[in-house]
């Protein structure tokens, strides 16, 4: 591998021009971090990947070498990386994607280098049916971060400039990344401090996962611009006159709250773009104060607070303060939300200009104001060592170990001390048994209550934060499957699971053989399939627990002719709904409908748009004219599920290999069950003005409907059959023109 015989005939004039001004570009950024022989480290870089990805090309038609170049340059900007991030990043694809190997690396570099590009290296390899390569590939990366964070760091750059540049991509992958970037991604980038990046990334996924949803929040967010700014500056006139007067050196930020955090809200609040309060943010930086005076920042901010809060009513439960506890992520700052003389509520956060770099760019601020020490601060080691930890115990699925991994992100902290009043950061809810864990396997696995400030309590206890806790241990204690049921940290989780594993061996072998006897008893086939319906029925994660279920007595042989007996009510109903489609069908009332349909509708699925068998998902309940994707089980085919599913993120994710393209058509060929819910108040007539829109104005065949009141409110589902989300939106708009209904919508599961 030789750095200076780079093949340039592969690249125009024009782009050799543009690799150049790239190039440039990251010089500049990093001009106050580059050391004697460090250009001559990144020069030598950028000739190794520009041989290395020489006939290679983007989606886009771009040379690839811009990919390196452009994550590079996020590495210095917008995450405040050094040199040797810079080298990894420009060289970050070429052992995945070339005959370069980490050896050489190591040999024209350095062993860190070709540690962080090892990092940054997919997996290869088959895996079992019920692994998944992403997963391996996420907890192979997640390996790394107790020894290097760079390597998660610039991984987020890469992703972020694969999301920037997503539009080339097929709808079909860009569905699978956006997905797993939701899923992972950006809780990883909230985790370690870097918020712009992580709203950036979640914006992009808003952007080409709800692509109308996206640009509606964004056209009302440009239209309100004016009146915006003109409301923040009206609303900052007295407070920076005060400030000023105070003597306090600060400059002002003003921005609105990102796309995907107003989209979330409107989701969660029911109410229009209108109705929420906080569309955007103030945030007072102050400036001039050494970052080494921690007791000065403090102050100035409480200070400033103080100014904002005299001018402007505060809402008391809306005030947060970082700055005397930060956050596992070492994030400073203090949030309060004050009513405008506008009548408008505006949150406002104050914080330094040290404070802020930190929460701009997070983990790699620390290292700045620690003097490019590797020792952070306490809370964010400490997050970093559980990560570390969990990761080297046990031997649990990858894909347990990151849904676990993945939940414990966005949850808010606690913070818990020791008898001699050390700080231990916690999830929120976590309990006495996770405190335990999470000081050492030993006092966890002997653990028998807590002293919560003083006060005896069981390891069940949920602790609040400020709390001291002492652990009391016995002897004696086992670890039991109950204490799964109320622990929360993954530490603890991974621990108790590792304790149960050996003694759980024989309860495996003993259900096994429970359940084939009784199978055979019934004149069941014991087969993978008749095991996997099992499995769902009594909603085990695997095989393993199903059988240990049976093995330890939890469920017993009979409850199986349960499951026979339901199986065989469950066929009968299937058969029945197929003939009521079928006679729906051939009645007078489609026949109108479908001559209103312009062609049929089928499902084309797969790379070359084929019609192949397939069952519509139960958990999101798809119809014609729903974007979708295909997913391909291991038991039961390939399954259609909406884009919009509450399980895409997680299939995506997990096992992006086994999604599928698919489309429909433009013809329609049946109709299709959904639920409709609607509320409002409560008259005589009503149901029967609703069965009269349903039945006899738009000729749909109702299937079922019911309804409950409440003083005067009713509230009711309705399941129909539809030909395609045009027809079940007019039906909509007519149920919400009938009297007395407030509100309708769409069910997401029947």
């Amino acid at each position: 591998m030789s750095a200076e015989t780079v093949t340039t005939e592969y690249y125009s004039e024009q782009e050799k021009k543009e690799i150049a001004k790239r190039y440039r570009k990251i010089l500049r950024a990093a001009k106050e971090l580059i050391k004697e022989g460090d250009a001559k480290m990144i020069r030598k870089a950028l000739s190794v990947s520009m041989e290395a990805h020489k006939e290679m090309r983007r989606k886009s038609g771009e040379p690839y070498i811009y990919h390196p170049l452009e994550v590079a340059l996020i590495c210095v900007e917008e995450i405040g990386l050094g040199p040797t991030s810079i080298v990894c990043a420009l060289l970050h694809d070429v052992v995945e994607d070339t005959s370069i190997t980490l050896k050489e690396i190591e040999k024209d570099f350095s062993p860190k280098v070709a540690q962080i590009i090892d990092g940054l290296t997919k997996i290869g390899g088959s895996f079992e049916q019920t692994q998944s390569a992403q997963a391996e590939n996420f907890r192979k990366m997640l390996l790394t971060l107790s020894t290097d964070v760079r390597v998660i760091l610039i991984k987020l750059a890469d992703r972020l400039h694969n999301m920037r540049t997503l539009d080339s991509m097929a709808k079909n992958s860009q569905l699978k990344i956006s997905n797993e970037t939701i899923y992972i991604y950006a809780p990883l980038a909230h985790r370690l401090g870097l918020y712009q990046i992580k709203s950036e990334l979640e914006d992009l996924y808003l952007k080409y996962t709800h692509p109308e949803d996206f640009q509606d929040i964004q056209n009302k967010l440009s239209s309100s611009k004016t009146s915006r700014k003109r409301l923040i500056d009206n609303f900052m006139k007295p407070i920076k006159k005060r400030l000023e007067e105070a003597g306090l050196d600060f400059y002002i930020k003003g921005r609105p709250k990102h796309i995907y955090s107003i989209w979330k809200k409107l989701q969660k609040s029911n109410v229009p773009f209108e109705g929420i309060y906080d569309l955007f943010a103030i945030r007072i930086i102050l400036k001039g104060i050494p970052a080494d005076e921690k007791e000065k920042e403090k102050a100035a901010c409480w200070q400033a607070y103080s100014i904002v809060t005299d001018e402007y009513r505060p809402n008391p439960d809306r005030l947060k303060d970082w700055i005397s506890t930060p956050r596992a992520n070492g994030y400073e700052s203090l949030h309060t939300t004050v009513m405008s003389n506008a009548g408008v509520w505006v949150e406002v956060q104050i914080r330094t200009e040290r404070m802020d770099e930190i929460a701009e760019k997070g983990y790699a601020a620390h290292w700045k104001y620690k003097g490019n020490s590797t020792s952070l601060d306490k809370p964010l080691d400490q997050w970093i060592n559980q990560v570390r930890d969990t990761l080297e115990s046990g031997d649990s699925s990858a894909i347990e170990f990151i849904e676990d991994f993945q939940s414990n992100l966005y949850t808010e902290e606690i913070f818990i001390f020791t008898p001699k009043g050390d700080l231990k950061v916690l999830r929120k809810g976590a309990t006495v048994l996770d405190f335990a864990f999470d000081i050492h396997t030993e006092i966890g696995k002997k653990c028998t209550a807590g002293k919560v400030n003083g006060t005896l309590m069981p390891i069940s206890h949920v602790l609040q934060s400020g709390d001291q806790v002492e652990i009391l241990t016995t002897k004696n204690q086992k670890p039991s499957e109950d204490w799964l049921r109320f622990v929360v940290t993954s530490k603890a989780k991974a621990r108790i699971k590792d304790l149960l594993k050996e003694s759980n061996k024989g309860y495996i072998t003993e259900g096994k053989d429970i359940i084939a006897k009784k199978l055979k008893n019934l004149g069941l086939e014991n087969n993978l399939e008749t095991i996997n319906q099992l499995r769902a029925y009594f909603n085990k994660k695997d095989y393993n627990d199903l059988f240990y279920a049976f093995g330890k007595g939890h469920n017993l042989p009979d409850e199986i002719s349960r499951f026979k007996k339901d199986k065989e009510i469950l066929a009968n109903k299937q058969k029945k709904i197929e003939l009521d489609e079928k006679a729906f069908k051939d009645a007078k009332s489609f026949e109108r409908e479908y001559k209103k349909v312009q062609g049929n509708d089928t499902l084309l699925i797969g790379d070359d748009m084929q019609q192949i068998d397939y069952t519509l998902a139960r958990c999101c309940s798809p119809i014609p004219g729903d974007e979708v994707f295909g997913f391909l089980t291991i038991n039961e085919g390939i399954k259609i599920h909406r884009n919009s599913c509450p399980n895409a993120n997680q299939l995506l994710s997990n096992y992006g290999n086994r999604v599928i393209k698919a489309r429909w058509a433009s013809q329609i060929e049946k109709s299709y069950l959904v639920t409709i819910k609607l509320n409002g108040i409560d008259r005589v007539g009503l149901i029967q003005d609703i069965s009269k829109v349903i039945s006899n104005e738009l000729h749909i065949n109702m299937r079922g409907i019911s309804v409950e009141t409440f003083d005067g409110i009713f509230e009711g589902k309705i399941k129909v059959y539809v030909f395609d989300t045009k027809h079940l939106d007019e039906l909509l708009h007519r149920l919400e023109g009938i009297e007395g209904v407030s509100n309708v919508s769409r069910d997401e599961a029947i």
